[in-house]
């Protein structure tokens, strides 16, 4: 087997056995597994907004590109529905290095206007997203 075979196939092994523990005992408001049982490189996430704050009340959908050298590399994650946030590209992909993060870092945004009116118009920041959480919904 080459290495990049070996890599994938310990890359496979361990989405299995991480989906097997998602399956068993999921954070609370994340739901997350593979889109098809043909690629398990391939995930959807669904993620309840978190309570107190613009977000809450919404279901934010994702996807998560997982790469044949996982976990030696970050998967890519990418929200299919419209999100307004410092650390997430106008595209819906994840800023990297805030994929645990509590806060925005609006030092090294994604998203510029997004990081500027979280810093200087919170109140319309959060209109903003609500409104995203809305649409997401169906109820605009």
């Amino acid at each position: 087997m080459s290495r990049q075979g070996a890599s994938a196939a310990t890359a496979l092994k361990r989405l299995m056995k991480e989906y097997k523990e998602l399956t068993v005992n999921s954070p609370d408001g994340i739901t997350a597994g593979p889109v098809s049982e043909d690629d398990f490189f391939i995930w959807e996430a669904l993620i309840a907004g978190p309570d107190e704050t613009p977000f809450e009340g919404g279901v934010l959908t994702a996807t998560l590109t997982f790469p044949r050298d996982y976990p030696l590399s970050p998967p890519v994650m990418k929200f299919t529905c419209p999100i307004f946030h410092p650390n997430v590209y106008k595209d819906g992909t994840v800023c990297i290095s805030i994929l645990h993060a509590p806060e925005p870092n609006d030092e090294s945004a994604a998203n510029l206007d997004a990081a500027k009116m979280w810093r200087e118009d919170r109140k319309e920041y959060e209109r903003i997203v609500r409104r995203n959480v809305r649409a997401s919904l169906g109820l605009d």
